[in-house]
This record gives C-alpha cells, sequence and structure tokens, in this order.
C-alpha cells in the first residue's frame, strides 16, 4: 500500500535529484523508495552468493580480530615478487 510523505529537502538537492531520475528513466518517488529499502533493510548474505567450492574452506584457518588484510596481501605480493 503506498502512502503520501512529506519531505523538507534542499531546493537545489530536489533539482539535481529529478535530473538524475529523469536520466535514469525513473521516478523521483521510485529512487527515494528504493534507497530507503537498502538503507533500512539488514545485510545478510545468502549462501548462493558463496561459490560452492569455498564452503569446505570456512573455519579451516583461524583468523584473529586484529588482522589487517590489507598487510597481508601486501606482504604475500612482497615475498611473492621480491623472491
Amino acid at each position: 500500500m503506498n502512502a503520501k510523505l512529506t519531505l523538507t529537502i534542499e531546493k537545489s538537492v530536489i533539482e539535481r535529484a529529478k535530473d538524475y531520475a529523469q536520466k535514469s528513466g525513473r521516478s523521483l518517488s521510485d529512487l527515494i523508495q528504493s534507497y530507503l529499502e537498502r538503507l533500512t533493510t539488514p545485510y545478510e548474505p545468502r549462501e548462493e552468493e558463496i561459490p560452492e567450492e569455498f564452503n569446505e574452506l570456512f573455519g579451516s584457518v583461524p583468523l584473529t580480530n586484529d588482522l589487517n588484510v590489507k598487510d597481508e596481501i601486501r606482504d604475500i605480493m612482497r615475498k611473492k615478487y621480491n623472491q
């Protein structure tokens, strides 16, 4: 069921949003509804997002809370290319 909603938004933002909606072929109401749905729906990863061949890997490597993925990748790349 749809309901009307009154918002107070800066005029320049409204104009840019209307232009964006028109260029994307959607209504401003549709854009705002989509945004609010994404904003208020908690993300729950679905099992089908993970390739089946990776399922057996879960839990096989203990990870610490202080793991810095970027540092780990940097170290791996350094070892690989600076032998």
